[in-house]
């Protein structure tokens, strides 16, 4: 795709706002030095709007848009169930999960294992956590982001890593959590600006500029297979999204990894606050994630008419990107290296923040002031980002369908996962030995489902896998009750009641969730 000259210059406008504006909220008054809290949760002091902005702003990112376009010109609008119900999933956590984490002071989710369990929980998920965010996923964004510039802007992507590395130490090495939770806002409104105008133009292109409600109606009458929204068994697509299980299978236990216990999403709703503020921001995310299939999915489905004949379904994104004017073509790249960087920068804080508080906290016998604390944190960050910039292509670059490979590998350990909090919070006889023997069942169980019965989808693996594990820990605890701790916390003595407005915004979600699945069943 070819750039104009505005189309720089926008560009350009884009990254010198972004920059000035990560430095001037990561000043300090005179005299006062950033400490732990203020660097990795940025003196717990985040608003609702910052906290809702920068969950999405974290959980987006370059691949995943033009990647879920591409699934949509392939199976349609049954690809927008991870959003859909992810925005149910976030109103869960906000009622019945975050309160928990906040009631503890915690500054990350293996804290809070060590709290219920004991540090070799910890230590174990903490250094797996590490591990999965350089190595996949920090990788992942960076490499998938690069190849996601190469198929829309034609950078050679040797360039766009370094690019997309040197911009994103720019903005948040410094200023920590404060810096990416509030220049997300920024990116947010790129990305909803951005996706807004692609599902414009291309439904006006599908209507011939008849108007984007034409073009959605031409859509309904053409492409009618495209808007079913549970799949048969019958469906090319049925292992991807196995028909009923989107709403009552395993999609709830990876959304419920995602959103609940993912320490670089988690992190923003730690770092509120008070209870109700972060609240108020899970429910703003929730109906955030509501609209990001009328950006993400609605051009993937627009391209089965524009372009029908794609060499492969990923370049549905940057082929309705062609349709777009001038000057906006660069608004929508800024907004595609928006969901990029902000991705990366949420994970380099994260990874710095498990390893600060977790790791070297726990090694190190040496006494650390809070401002060398925080630099441990810039080092780490600094460290993480270039690791996965000099790995990114040996690692994946040989893999055609890298995505796909990483849902597999992390899809190993989200059962377990999952086990380990909700029995944490939910049955005070679970212990530590019950949750090291889910974390070791859900690899071994996982492996020997996808050997044993290849044909078995991989969300029905992860809800199958996630009910052993339960059994498992539960089996465990039991007969080494020993081994709880007598002086655990009472986690039923936890304030689950919400306001009257995250209760109206819950119903609200519901309402159009039901009314969403009963028109295209």
């Amino acid at each position: 795709m070819h750039l104009e000259t505005i189309d720089f210059v926008v560009l350009a406008i884009y990254a010198v706002m972004l920059l000035g504006i990560a430095l001037w909220v990561s000043r300090e008054e005179e005299g006062h030095q950033k400490n732990t809290s203020d660097y990795f949760l940025a003196g717990r002091q985040l608003p609702w709007w910052a906290i809702g902005a920068s969950l999405i702003a974290a959980n987006i990112s370059a691949e995943q848009i033009i990647g879920m376009s591409g699934s949509a010109y392939a199976m349609g609008f049954a690809i927008a169930s991870y959003e859909w119900m992810a925005a149910i999933t976030l109103i869960l956590v906000g009622k019945y999960l975050l309160p928990v984490f906040l009631e503890q002071r915690i500054y990350t989710m293996p804290q809070f294992l060590e709290k219920r369990y004991d540090q070799r929980v910890k230590i174990l998920l903490a250094i797996f956590w590490i591990g999965v965010y350089v190595f996949v996923n920090l990788t992942s964004v960076l490499w998938l982001g690069s190849l996601a510039l190469y198929s829309v802007a034609g950078m050679e992507i040797e360039y766009a890593l370094i690019l997309l590395t040197v911009f994103a130490v720019g903005y948040s090495i410094y200023g920590g959590l404060k810096a990416v939770a509030l220049t997300d806002i920024i990116q947010v409104v790129l990305l909803v600006l951005g996706g807004l105008l692609i599902a414009y133009f291309s439904l006006q292109a599908v209507s011939n500029n008849s108007g984007a409600y034409e073009g959605f109606k031409i859509l309904l009458k053409v492409a009618p297979e495209k808007f079913d929204m549970i799949l048969d068994k019958n469906n090319p697509h049925y292992m991807s999204l196995p028909g009923i299980s989107v709403l009552v299978g395993g999609l709830w236990v990876m959304n419920l990894s995602y959103w609940g216990f993912n320490q670089y999403i988690i992190q923003r709703a730690l770092a509120a606050k008070n209870v109700r503020e972060a609240q108020k921001g899970i429910a703003f995310a929730a109906f955030l994630k509501m609209l990001m299939p009328v950006i993400v999915v609605l051009p993937g489905i627009t391209a089965v008419i524009l372009a029908p004949n794609l060499d492969a379904p990923d370049m549905a994104y940057p082929e309705v990107m062609k349709l777009l004017p001038a000057g906006l073509t660069g608004l929508v790249f800024a907004a595609l290296i928006a969901a990029i960087v902000s991705s990366l920068a949420s994970m380099m804080n994260s990874i710095a923040t498990i390893f600060t508080m977790d790791v070297y906290r726990s090694f190190s016998t040496a006494s650390r002031s809070e401002s060398s604390l925080v630099n441990i944190g810039r080092i780490t960050s600094l460290s993480a980002i270039v690791t996965a910039a000099i790995i990114a292509r040996p690692l994946l670059g040989q893999f055609d369908q890298a995505f796909q490979y990483i849902q597999e590998f992390t899809g190993f350990f989200t059962p377990g996962i999952v086990t380990i909090f909700l029995l944490a919070i939910f049955w005070r006889g679970a212990n530590a030995n019950g949750a090291l023997g889910a974390a070791l069942a859900s690899v071994i169980l996982s492996v020997l489902l996808k050997s044993a019965f290849p044909g078995l989808p991989f969300m029905d693996r992860i809800a199958i896998v996630f009910l052993c594990c339960v059994a498992v820990m539960v089996l465990i605890s039991m007969l080494s009750r020993d081994e709880n701790k007598p002086s655990q916390p009472d986690y039923s003595s936890v304030d689950t009641h919400t306001a009257t407005s995250f209760n109206f915004a819950a119903l609200l979600i519901c309402i159009m969730l039901i009314a969403i699945y009963g028109s295209w069943w």
